[in-house]
């Protein structure tokens, strides 16, 4: 897996998680305007991996 850092075409910073087979699996969604930030995003993903999983699907009583 690789985090590929690019511009869009408004000249945003955009950044994408691409796995071994080229497919794409997040995206971060939003444009940044300056690079630092579009890096942050970016820590911020990386740094979920201890993040719970919650099953939206089922009710709660």
């Amino acid at each position: 897996m690789r985090f590929e850092l690019y511009r869009d075409s408004s000249g945003d910073w955009r950044w994408r998680l691409r796995v071994q087979n080229g497919n794409v699996i997040a995206d971060s969604a939003e444009g940044y305007a300056r690079r630092e930030d579009c890096e942050h995003g970016i820590s911020l993903v990386k740094g979920s991996g201890a993040a719970s999983t919650v099953d939206m699907t089922t009710k709660i009583a």
